[in-house]
């Protein structure tokens, strides 16, 4: 081959590859973001609580783990993070529990026990649908607590129905904003299909919120929950554990902070030691 047609080859072969791996990333974009997706059936017997069956208004089916509060205590509505499982939170259930407090997890669309395919608007809908059946068993003291994915349903949750207190635990600003982080060198604006804009929802939360996030955290940097923090209104507050990565953050201590938070007097953001 000549050294011209060399010149012309290695640019186009280069552009190839590029185009087919963006469009691999496209294609394979849920995938990725929901990776506890699953058609497994749910748990025949419940592992906390009990197994409940959450109706969404466009017809899915969510599997939940229920644990009821005791009469005038609060309840807390748990989003999980992308690969997690309801089942892993008997530890949480049972530490609210001992103060009365009571603890629904919902299984988004598409993982074990519900129906449908996850998506951002599915999500989104599941957790309408989730704090609506929790309202009518647990009254008006709901306070919606999110992790990871789920802070991007906990935000859009509590500015959509009257949540007395948010708990973000690794939130993120945006999926779009970590994407641009983690893919660089893809346009990813104009890829994405659920981006997620924490960012762009966050002022309609007026109620008390607290920030938890862990500093050696790799998946969801400490830097974009610090900017969705920034930006939310107050009444908030952010504990940083400076020990803590992604996964390692459930601990005594957090439970801790969130059950003290919960009981702060006047549902207000109570001085937390980080």
């Amino acid at each position: 081959m000549s050294a011209t047609k060399l010149l012309l080859v290695i640019p186009l072969t280069a552009a190839l590859a590029y185009i087919s791996l963006v469009g691999l990333t496209y294609l394979s974009q849920r995938a990725i973001l929901y990776p506890g997706a699953s058609t497994a059936p749910p748990p025949e017997h419940a592992t906390w609580g009990e197994n409940v069956y959450i109706r969404t208004r466009d017809g899915e089916t969510l599997h939940g783990l229920y644990s009821q509060g005791k009469p005038g205590q609060p309840s807390v509505l748990f989003f999980l993070g992308n690969a997690d499982r309801v089942s892993n939170y008997g530890f949480l259930a049972r530490a609210l529990a001992a103060r009365g407090i009571g603890l629904l997890a919902i299984s988004y669309r598409g993982y074990p026990g519900s129906t449908g395919t996850p998506s951002e608007d599915g999500l989104l809908t599941d957790g309408i649908a989730a704090f609506d059946w929790l309202s009518t068993r647990a009254g008006d003291e709901i306070a919606v607590l999110g992790q990871s994915l789920g802070s991007g349903v906990a935000v859009n949750t509590a500015g959509e129905r009257p949540a007395f207190a948010v708990i973000l635990v690794s939130a993120f600003q945006s999926v779009l904003s970590l994407a641009q982080t983690h893919y660089p060198f893809f346009p990813v604006a104009l890829l994405i299909k659920d981006p997620f804009r924490s960012d762009l929802r966050i002022a309609k939360l007026s109620q008390p919120k607290l920030f938890i996030h862990g500093r050696r955290d790799t998946i969801i940097p400490l830097s974009s929950g610090e900017a969705l923090y920034h930006i939310a209104p107050e009444p908030k507050q952010m504990l940083v554990y400076d020990g803590s990565g992604h996964n390692d953050l459930w601990e005594v201590r957090m439970i801790d902070d969130i059950v003290r938070f919960l009981e702060s007097p006047k549902r207000g953001v109570p001085r937390l030691s980080p």
